[in-house]
């Protein structure tokens, strides 16, 4: 083991790097960014069993990323702070400008469902203060419950197709989910633009948007 601080340092710092190094863990983070989740529900959410995700989780924990709190009987886990979001960001960003292997999944499901450009923060926000546009979450109701978009419709994904009768008349519908790889927002656009409906996705997710310092609502 070597003496050297730096590299005490850089020993130190390796654990995040190993603690993102699973694509389960990677996905719970941005489950964990909707907002605080329980072991039990967070293994529903991702589909693992409630041991293997605890294990996970504390491996996420020992490395900083995440935090938790007790209350009652449970104990609830949340991320550290927006720094993991912004962590994640740089990490994806590298994928897409240096792995071929990312650009393909991007290219083969991402932008086979959605070519056009996503809707960026401040467009969406001059679209909604004019009242151009109907905003869309199709995340689950207890994640648009914990926090959203203001004004955002909940229309969880596998609702969609029985509740178009709420969206079809907006003379823009723009849909967002978890984050920007989540596949809700993807599919509910493609979905709607087969359906006559003129969609456009959110650039981000509400994790990002609530980073940003733009306002959200909960309930």
């Amino acid at each position: 083991m070597s003496t050297s601080p730096k590299l005490k340092l850089y020993e130190e710092f390796a654990l995040i790097g190993r603690a993102l190094g699973n694509a389960h863990r990677l996905d719970m983070l941005e489950h964990l960014a909707q907002g605080e989740k329980g072991v039990d529900a967070l293994a529903a959410k991702t589909g693992l069993s409630t041991a293997n995700t605890s294990q996970h989780l504390q491996q996420l924990k020992r490395a900083g990323l995440v935090d938790s709190r007790r209350d009652g009987k449970f104990v609830l886990y949340r991320l550290t702070d927006d720094n993991v979001l912004a962590l994640m960001a740089a990490l994806f960003g590298v994928g897409e400008r240096n792995l071929a292997s990312v650009n393909k999944v991007l290219r083969d499901y991402f932008q086979a469902r959605d070519s056009m450009e996503p809707v960026t923060h401040d467009e969406l926000l001059a679209r909604t203060r004019d009242g151009l546009v109907t905003v869309l979450d199709v995340r689950p109701a207890d994640e648009y419950a914990a926090e959203h978009l203001p004004g955002a419709v909940n229309i969880p994904l596998d609702e969609l197709e029985n509740r178009l009768s709420e969206i079809e008349d907006a003379p823009e519908v723009v849909a967002y989910c978890r984050g920007p790889y989540c596949v809700l927002s993807f599919e509910a656009v493609s979905a709607l633009r087969k359906r006559g409906i003129n969609a456009r996705r959110l650039k981000s997710g509400l994790p990002e948007w609530r980073a940003a310092g733009l306002p959200v609502e909960t309930g």
